[in-house]
């Protein structure tokens, strides 16, 4: 218990330091634009992109707590910039959760495939599988057991691969905050 207390109160001191509230604001900006440049639509209910790796990196260097601020808030700017169908707070809820789940998992932890491999499973069973899968079928009047097996699907196609890019992403992050003198 008390490592988790320690874990979530650095991860809420990250918050005091003005360098990582402006790397913050930079991965939302570039969030932003993979949101705009990289994401594909398969069918009407499965999206695949690749704007959700600079949460993954804030989460890695900077805790669940600013990754679940940081996911929501981004989700809300995401959508003022670009709105994708309507506004729901559940999406926003994923994100924040998204955040927590990895942050928790991946702050202040090397790098091992096998870590983040747990950390993409778990959040694609619960956010994803689970949760993503209820409030679509809430909001547009599918069958929660109708959408489920092509998100299932999809999401384990998924998870060797984003295992592999977030990998490759926080290696180079890593390398990229050590030569710059950036302390997570």
């Amino acid at each position: 218990m008390q490592k988790i207390k320690k874990l979530y109160s650095d991860s809420i001191g990250q918050l005091k330091v003005t360098q990582n509230l402006v790397i913050c604001g930079l991965m939302a900006a570039l969030a932003i634009v993979l949101s705009y440049v990289a994401s594909i639509n398969v069918g009407p209910y499965i999206k695949i992109g690749f704007s959700g790796i600079p949460n993954r990196i804030i989460e890695f260097m900077f805790g669940p707590v600013v990754g679940s601020i940081f996911g929501g808030m981004l989700d809300i700017l995401k959508y003022i910039v670009k709105p994708d169908g309507p506004f729901f707070f559940g999406f926003t809820f994923d994100a924040m959760l998204a955040g927590v789940i990895y942050g928790s998992i991946l702050y202040k932890k090397p790098v091992r495939l096998w870590r983040i491999a747990i950390a993409e499973l778990l959040a694609k069973l619960i956010v994803n599988c689970g949760f993503n899968t209820l409030w679509i079928s809430m909001l547009y009047g599918k069958g929660f057991l109708v959408l489920l097996p092509a998100r299932a699907i999809k999401n384990a196609v998924m998870l060797p691969i984003d295992t592999a890019i977030l990998f490759f992403a926080l290696t180079m992050m890593n390398r990229i905050s050590s030569s710059l003198n950036i302390k997570s």
